[in-house]
């Protein structure tokens, strides 16, 4: 029988020591309207961000377990962490999630990430690359382009003229149909051909190229939530945003 949503969301506080009624309610919330929408079981790892410390920010709320296996984050030096996420000066988040050993198939991934820097960077967000295999989020770069590539070589959804990315981002693969999501809005549709999956780790603030990390592409952004799982169609993708968005609100730090 599958658990009732306050038994999720209370093995989550339990494990990260939230003991502020806001922030306890918030996941509660989270982990309600996640189920309401059908998508709860489409995520490998939920990262809430909540909780103001690093031994807090760590913990999946899919896994909260202390473990690489449970996809909990590791992090390098340089992180700020507060309630309103975690800043990164020079520093990254290992996930521990590899697509290749933690996925069969090449054609049903996504990522997201929550956003609340506005700055023009050359640097990837989320993501990791094994030869011409990419899975990244790499938002406002050169010209102000947002670039989102699940499972491809070569070819990227992309968002022109995005000047403000305080927001949310997701990129998702399901078979040949790639998207881009900003917040709510759908900024793009492909069928690039389909790549293999990489076979690094998930890096959170950056990513690895060949299993290296790449400091040239570290991100100056404050991250206030982060996602990694199945893909999600347009209407699943609009109702995640709805209920990552009410989770912000509620820990007023929406954007």
């Amino acid at each position: 029988m599958p658990k009732a949503p306050v038994d999720d969301a209370q093995a989550f506080i339990t494990a990260a020591g939230i003991t502020d009624p806001t922030q306890q309610s918030a996941i509660i919330t989270l982990v309600t309207n996640l189920k309401a929408y059908g998508i709860w079981t489409k995520f490998k790892a939920i990262y809430p961000i909540v909780g103001g410390t690093a031994s807090q920010h760590k913990f999946n709320l899919k896994d909260p377990r202390d473990l690489d296996v449970a996809f909990r984050l590791t992090f390098s030096t340089g992180y700020t962490h507060s309630a309103n996420g975690m800043l990164p000066a020079n520093a990254f988040s290992n996930t521990f999630l590899n697509p290749t050993t933690a996925y069969s198939v090449d054609n049903n991934f996504h990522l997201s990430v929550y956003l609340r820097t506005n700055s023009a960077i050359e640097s990837v967000d989320i993501g990791a690359q094994t030869g011409s295999s990419y899975n990244l989020l790499s938002i406002r770069r050169g010209g102000n382009i947002s670039y989102f590539g699940i499972n491809t070589a070569t070819t990227f959804v992309q968002l022109a003229a995005d000047t403000n990315c305080a927001a949310m981002y997701l990129g998702n693969r399901i078979g040949t149909t790639m998207t881009g999501f900003r917040n709510s809005t759908l900024v793009g549709t492909i069928t690039p051909a389909v790549s293999t999956r990489p076979n690094n780790n998930i890096i959170l603030s950056g990513y690895s190229i060949n299993g290296l990390l790449q400091p040239s592409f570290y991100s100056n952004r404050q991250m206030a939530f982060a996602s990694i799982g199945d893909g999600l169609t347009n209407t699943e993708s609009a109702n995640f945003y709805t209920a990552v968005q009410a989770f912000q609100t509620t820990l007023s730090r929406q954007v």
